[in-house]
């Protein structure tokens, strides 16, 4: 079949060829044949000499990827066309390959040369896939070749390959973190970039590869402030985050004062006591005196301010996560009373979807305990709505809860009692929670609730009653004397309440306050004695406790009563119920052997309790940054760098000024700052000269405002990056203005340092005029943002030059001997000084003989990328390796980390703990003749030099299992002796978890059904009936995350497998009596079968 016959066949077809489809006759077996001609047609295509096919080809080939089909065995016929001379093929082509080159590396790696030529391509384009598909190949060997093509592209002409530099860095620094002090030097060169295209990228490298560098964020926080409006919204995102914690170190609290305040009020509080001593009175008021002494005014960095002022816009953007960056840039950076601004911001999120939603109220949640007042006014907003799901139903009540005080609560309890009559049940089970911490927060209203609440008692349904009991339980322990038959009302509820948690409340009201309630307590006592055998183990604990406690105020009628409960307990199936009635019944029925304690009964369980605290779940979570993932989970997620605490004192603000480049004339002389008001003419945009900004602010927006007006002169120019013969001859002209400037920089560093005051006037009053000028030419800037790039950047490099030749000055490097103008092969690596290493792998047979040499040539380190900060694997179960008498001493074990393996994604990391018990040392400690099934792969760790007798050492290495529990076979090998090994992993270390919505769970699991569902009925564990277990059992069996879940009967987890990616989902659905339905959705059936297995074995042991 011809090319054009194909194309024509398979454009009129529905389908793609060769992919089986699923409407055929089931009979036929076309679902489970094997298709050995798969995609014929598109690699005739792609071989023909005919562009038109080629692209049509690639179209489809790019679609069929995007529909989330395989294209991989097409590698070698797409990367044929990478020399293609048509820019839209290779476009692309370059596409296709940053998808697989790193799957098919090897092949990848014959195209290297190609891609380095297209490194030098005129069109911006392919310059930036270039190096996006040669940052995708993840191999050692090349990246020296990657370094060189960052470093280059770091000068590029264009910003958008600039950015794709910037892109590139935590990619190769991923790969080889020994690379990081050269990375540092292009993140510095790439933040001095004044484009905002590169800003936000430049900023995510930053914080990826060297966050604690915050000395290069110094003299580019005024341009990124700047600049921030017009990024994307992306970059928008990662420079708020940065600054919120660059200005946590550089910016004094602007709430200090009114931290003192509020210290003072509470120490004249506490220290109002008559029977204080002197001294004590006498220290306080010195510490008064001094904090009074420290309460000066305080006077905004006008740095601070900047920041505040540039990002308030962005509350009014369209994208959700840049208004919650700025909300929580200005929860944690803004004086109180200008906080209020981000509540309307945050409330009109609230109309957004469920998904965002829930973190917004998260967020909210959190506010509203340190900053009530700022959301009162929109208290309508969080308002119930019936189609609201669970979680933000749950979510609002919270926020309703927090903002309520005397003056509200009656709207607020009037809601509270619709929301009762809902059918969702966790949402009415919240909602009385809601109302119990209303009353405790509230005195005025706490009779109104507990009525209402004892209402609730005579509800229909069950858990309405349930949660009423426990929630009036709380609030009778505040005054119990008063309501004595609200004790007496509930003990009556006995005979009809089942749930466990309830019927625990009621007995313990009664025996705690058995005194208000004595005729009464002993039946309720004699009722339960009967059941005694039936009650759940948190029921029969409180039956115990009822016993002992009336056995002490009313031993003549409960003696036998208590001493028959004692007994049915002594042989209880549980041991923590066999163990309460040991321990009580030598406490209250005193024998010769029985010790002082029983002396103590009374004292012991008739104690005063205090009265339980119902405090928001919320409390203590802004000690986590605001919007961040660790704060949505309450726990410290992969990757979070905590926000720092203020300093105590301002650091040096003159670390953020920027040297001025042009010498101001003598005859613009402004004596005083009013003159200088005066003479302002209308600001530009960008300007922060405003009345609280220093100097040096509008030094900057001076600087910037010029390179506007540069780059507006010249927007007849075109960005494509094709015409770089027109670029030379400005930047010709740029390097002659340098070289003046150079001069009057030596005159002017030839006079005295200290300068008078009229002079630095002069200079400002020179950045005024010059900023009121390049306004005119500041409306055209962002339609000539890539011919400015031109200009800037012929500036850099001429800067650039600068500082190479100061650096080599100081440093004496070897010399280089390369020609600026002469194209040069990236594999030409004399740039680099050859590393001490061991001799590299010879490069196998697969490549192209000149590529060998060329590989041969570079003098590489060997060694593998350095282990991660794993935890220590004491919370995952350890496994023998190697046994010490086996091992001649030397005895090692490895347990499966689950943490990211930072080399390959693909790989599971498996951490190993070497213990040395021999006497004498064991010397290079290493991996040998690996033996993997097909499509495995084995990362070594880092040979271990010595490891003394007695000591021990961890090394973590990584392997692809490949989405199956082969065992990796491989000799450990000391400098003696080699041991055969092998490991071999539970189907569930095969997985990492995936975070996701209920929604999307279900519609996945919709996706999931048939042969890719497996389910299994099952009796849970006594000790696993509760959701806590479950939860640890599950997860401990697989690596799994849990999946939010409206039902109180249902746990869900979700990951995907490592190598594959393919989606594994977990449904446990509790039913009575213990039983359960296991529920497993995978995309492989094998491993699917397997893991069913390996949970049913967790949940029934």
């Amino acid at each position: 079949m011809s090319a054009s016959s194909a194309f024509n066949d398979e454009k009129g077809g529905s389908s793609s060829v060769g992919e089986p489809e699923y409407g055929h006759d089931p009979a036929s077996g076309g679902i489970f044949s094997s298709d050995y001609k798969r995609h014929d047609d598109l690699k005739e295509m792609l071989d023909s000499n005919k562009d038109s096919l080629k692209l049509e080809a690639m179209k489809r080939i790019v679609a069929m990827i995007a529909r989330g089909k395989n294209a991989s065995d097409l590698f070698p016929a797409v990367v044929k066309n990478v020399a293609c001379k048509n820019i839209e093929v290779k476009k692309l082509v370059y596409v296709y390959l940053v998808r697989y080159a790193e799957e098919q590396q090897d092949l990848a790696l014959l195209s290297i040369s190609t891609f380095q030529r297209g490194l030098k391509d005129p069109n911006q384009l392919i310059r930036a896939s270039a190096l996006r598909v040669l940052s995708s190949i993840r191999v050692t060997i090349i990246v020296p070749i990657m370094m060189l093509a960052i470093k280059e592209a770091a000068s590029d002409m264009s910003p958008y390959v600039r950015k794709t530099a910037a892109h590139a860095i935590p990619k190769l620094y991923s790969l080889d973190p020994e690379q990081k002090d050269q990375l540092i030097e292009v993140i510095e060169k790439l933040l001095a970039d004044k484009t905002t295209l590169v800003a936000g990228s430049v900023v995510m490298a930053f914080e990826e590869v060297c966050p604690e560098r915050i000395d290069l964020i110094h003299k580019n926080y005024r341009k990124l402030c700047n600049l921030l409006i017009d990024v994307e919204e992306w970059g928008q995102v990662v420079i708020i985050n940065m600054l919120t914690r660059y200005a946590r170190t550089q910016f004094l609290n602007p709430n200090i004062n009114e931290s003192l305040l509020e210290e003072g009020g509470e120490k004249t509080f506490y220290g109002s006591d008559d029977d204080e001593d002197e001294d004590e009175e006498e220290k306080e008021k010195k510490a008064e005196a001094a904090a009074m002494a420290k309460r000066k005014p305080y006077v905004m960095d006008p740095d601070h301010r900047l920041l505040l002022r540039n990002t308030k816009p962005l509350l009014q953007s369209r994208n959700a996560a840049v208004v919650m960056a700025v909300a929580q840039l200005y929860f944690h950076l803004a004086p109180k009373a200008e906080v209020g601004v981000i509540a309307k911001a945050l409330v009109r999120l609230l109309r957004s979807h469920s998904e965002v939603q829930y973190v917004v109220l998260q967020n909210v949640a959190t506010m509203t305990i340190k900053r009530r007042g700022m959301f009162e006014p929109y208290l309508k907003s969080f308002y119930i709505r019936s189609t609201d799901p669970t979680q933000i139903k749950i979510l609002k009540l919270e926020v309703l809860t927090n903002l309520a005080n005397e003056t509200n609560i009656s709207t607020i309890l009037r809601e509270f009692q619709t929301y009762i009559k809902s059918m969702d049940k966790d949402f009415v089970a919240a909602t009385i929670q809601a109302i119990g911490r209303c009353a405790t927060n509230i005195g005025e209203v706490r009779d109104t609730c507990l009525n209402g609440l004892v209402q609730l008692l005579s509800n229909r349904d069950e858990l309405v009653v349930a949660e009423s009991v426990v929630v009036i339980k709380k609030l009778l322990q505040m005054q119990p004397e008063k309501h004595s038959d609200i004790i007496k009302h509930m003990a009556k509820l006995t005979d009809n309440i089942q749930v466990p948690m309830a019927r625990a409340s009621i007995l313990w009201l009664i025996g705690e306050y058995c005194e208000h309630v004595p005729k009464i307590a002993p039946d309720v006592l004699r009722k339960m004695a009967k059941s005694f055998t039936n009650e759940e183990d948190i029921v029969k604990l409180q039956i115990l406790n009822l016993a002992a406690k009336l056995y002490l105020t009313n031993s003549k009628q409960t003696k036998l009563l208590t001493q028959y409960v004692l007994n049915l307990a002594k042989y209880d199936q549980n041991y923590d119920i066999r163990d309460r009635a040991r321990f009580i019944r030598q406490l209250i029925v005193p024998t010769e052997k029985s010790g002082a304690l029983s002396k103590y009964a009374k004292k012991l369980f008739l104690a005063l309790k205090p009265a339980p605290v119902l405090e928001s779940p919320f409390k203590d979570r802004d000690h986590f940054q605001l919007g961040s993932l660790s704060h949505l989970l309450n726990a410290k997620a992969g990757g979070y760098q905590e926000l720092p605490d203020w300093p105590e004192a301002a650091p040096d603000p003159s670390v953020r000024n920027v040297e001025v480049k042009e010498s101001v004339p003598e005859w613009t002389k402004c004596s005083s700052r009013e003159k200088r008001k005066e003479k302002k003419v209308e600001k530009p945009f960008y300007s922060d000269s405003e009345g609280e900004s220093g100097p040096t602010e509008s030094a900057d927006s001076e600087s910037y405002s010029s390179s506007g007006s540069e780059s507006g002169s010249r927007s007849g120019e075109s960005g494509s990056g094709s015409e770089s013969e027109e670029s030379e001859e400005p930047s010709e002209s740029e390097e002659e203005e340098d070289n003046k400037e150079k001069k009057k920089k030596k005159i002017e560093f030839k006079k005295p340092v200290q300068e008078s005051e009229s002079e630095e006037e002069e200079r400002k009053s020179k950045q005024r005029k010059s900023d009121s000028e390049s306004e005119s030419d500041e409306d055209d800037e962002s339609d000539s943002e890539s011919s400015q790039s031109e200009s800037e950047d012929s500036e850099s490099e001429v800067e650039a030059r600068k500082k190479k030749k100061t650096a080599e000055s100081k440093a004496n490097p070897k010399p280089v001997k390369k020609d600026s103008k002469k194209e040069m092969s990236l594999l030409d690596l004399d740039d680099f000084e050859p590393a001490p290493s061991p001799q590299v792998t010879p490069v196998s047979s697969f490549l192209s003989n000149s590529l060998v040499t060329d590989l041969e040539g570079l003098s590489l380190s060997d060694s593998v990328l350095s282990p991660m900060a794993i935890s220590p694997c004491s919370a995952q179960k350890s496994y023998e390796l190697l046994h010490r008498i086996t091992g001649e001493g030397l005895s090692v074990e490895y347990c499966f980390s689950r943490q990211p393996f930072g080399a390959d994604a693909n790989m599971v990391a498996v951490q190993m703990q070497f213990s040395n018990s021999a006497t004498a040392d064991a010397k290079n400690l290493h991996i040998e003749d690996v033996k993997l099934q097909s499509g495995m792969r084995v990362k070594e760790f880092p040979e271990i030099d010595l490891l003394p007798p007695g000591e021990s050492a961890t090394a973590v290495m990584g392997i692809d299992f490949c989405d199956s529990t082969q065992a990796a076979n491989f000799q450990l090998c000391t400098h003696t002796r080699k041991f055969f090994v092998s490991i071999q992993p539970p189907v569930g270390e095969l997985m990492k978890p995936v975070f996701m919505t209920e929604n999307e769970f279900k519609k996945e699991q919709g996706q999931l059904m048939g042969m890719n569902e497996i389910t299994e009925k099952l009796t849970l564990d006594g000790k696993c009936r509760n959701e806590h277990t479950i939860v640890q059992r599950v997860t401990a069996a697989a690596n799994l995350s849990r999946v939010p879940c409206g039902s109180d009967k249902e746990c869900r987890f979700a990951g995907r497998t490592v190598t594959s990616g393919s989606l594994v989902l977990v449904t446990v659905a509790t039913k009575e009596e213990g039983g359960a339905q296991l529920t497993v959705n995978c995309e492989k059936m094998v491993i699917g079968t397997m893991l069913v297995k390996d949970i049913l074995l967790a949940l029934t042991q």
